[in-house]
């Protein structure tokens, strides 16, 4: 169950994500996101040519550090697996989503490739602060 104080920290400010996922080789990569949640599942947006998703759909552990940005000692620490990814309308008017929240406006930068909206389930989490 998602703590509801990372609840109150995504949705009490502009606060960013990072997420960590593995390559096939066990090296490493890190993404600064825009994140939200639904329900006790942790979401983001990606598109499906980013090197993130390649590795998600071939190892789904991943791991999520969200800060507050007015006081980046107070933070979210989340371990967890993407159980599910959805595309389509679904992923397009969540960006929008996501965008609005952290910009005010609906997503306005070009899509490459096809939208996804990445749920995150939390094994182990931690916040600070």
């Amino acid at each position: 169950m998602l703590d509801q104080k990372i609840k109150d920290l995504i949705s009490g400010g502009k606060n960013f994500a990072c997420i960590s996922t593995v390559d096939g080789k066990n090296i490493p990569h890190s993404t600064i996101v825009w994140i939200g949640y639904e329900g006790d599942f942790l979401v983001y947006n990606t598109e499906v040519h980013r090197k993130q998703f390649k590795n998600i759909k071939n190892n789904p552990n991943i791991s999520v550090a969200i800060w507050d940005s007015a006081n980046p000692y107070r933070y979210a620490e989340v371990v967890g697996n993407v159980s599910k990814t959805e595309t389509g309308e679904v992923a397009r008017k969540h960006i929008d989503e996501l965008s609005n929240h952290y910009t005010g406006a609906n997503y306005g930068m070009e899509i490459a490739s096809e939208r996804v909206k990445v749920y995150v389930n939390v094994v182990r989490q931690r916040i600070q602060g």
